[in-house]
């Protein structure tokens, strides 16, 4: 496989590919859904909710993180996650153009 020339792509189409591939995951759609129910929960409740095991939830968990959709706080021996509000609206913000772009109102040329 070959690799990914990100610097010929701006840097939105970056930062949109890296949150599209983030949630392109169906166990970490399960993650954000149950976050979103919530306020807030460590990583066992996690675990018990989704039904995966701890370490493969564990790196769904840094995936989502890494781009910054979710946060994580040490409480005790726990970590407490919780969507990140803030960058969830700049995704939104960010997909909204694409995800309305409507091929019906171009000509069919193919």
């Amino acid at each position: 496989m070959g690799v990914t020339k990100s610097e010929k792509f701006t840097e939105e189409q970056n930062k949109i590919a890296r949150m599209t591939k983030a949630i392109g995951h169906p166990a970490r759609i399960a993650i954000i859904q149950y976050l979103f129910s919530i306020d807030s929960c460590v990583c066992g409740d996690i675990v018990n909710e989704i039904g995966l095991a701890q370490p493969t939830i564990s790196q769904h968990l840094k995936e989502l993180k890494s781009v910054g959709l979710i946060k994580g706080s040490v409480e005790g021996t726990s970590v407490c996650y919780c969507i990140d509000y803030h960058n969830w609206s700049l995704m939104k913000n960010l997909l909204s153009p694409i995800l309305n772009l409507d091929a019906a109102t171009l000509k069919k040329c193919c």
